[in-house]
């Protein structure tokens, strides 16, 4: 990706200091996704690698890889999973719990959500520890899928999600990437 494009898409984005706590700098995407031309920019090249490749479904993680995976979905001509916190999916369910700093949670998808086999994109906003990514890894590897690949707008690589993914044999792609928290 040019530099041009790169400081166009980290101009779009708010940066918020100290939230949800001290410390940390909240990378927050609405701006982007409000500014028409940033957002289709982010899509397109979050789509270019991936542009006449066989995808079959383009999982999201719930609530702005939903935005984005859902784009990306249609831009592929690939159907579009949710992948939710538990218990916001109204039909039979497959789960996997992974670790946050203080305490666990668990993340799933419908269990008919895909077919073994199926080539599928993994897309977030944002790529800080990895511990949601991962664990969606392992759901949809679980159910059978072959992760083609996990797309990102922000890499935040002090974090080490990105590399955690890699050490996982998934291919992962960021637009831009911001140092610390």
């Amino acid at each position: 990706m040019d530099d041009r494009l790169a400081s166009d898409l980290r101009s779009a984005i708010r940066t918020i200091p100290d939230y949800p706590k001290p410390g940390i700098m909240f990378r927050d995407i609405t701006t982007l996704l409000g500014d028409a031309r940033a957002f289709r920019r982010a899509v397109d090249e979050l789509v270019h690698p991936y542009a006449g490749a066989k995808i079959d479904k383009v999982a999201g993680i719930e609530a702005r890889g939903f935005i984005l995976g859902g784009a990306v979905a249609h831009q592929l001509s690939a159907g579009f999973v949710p992948i939710r916190k538990r218990g916001k999916l109204p039909h039979r369910t497959v789960s996997v719990a992974y670790a946050l700093e203080y305490g666990s949670d668990e993340i799933e998808m419908h269990a008919d959500a895909l077919v073994q086999g199926e080539r599928v994109v993994l897309v977030d906003d944002l790529i800080a520890t990895g511990g949601t990514a991962t664990a969606a890894v392992k759901l949809l590897r679980g159910i059978g899928a072959e992760v083609a690949a996990a797309c990102f707008i922000i890499d935040l690589p002090d974090l080490g999600g990105a590399e955690r993914l890699r050490a996982m044999g998934v291919d992962v792609r960021s637009l831009i990437a911001f140092e610390g928290h």
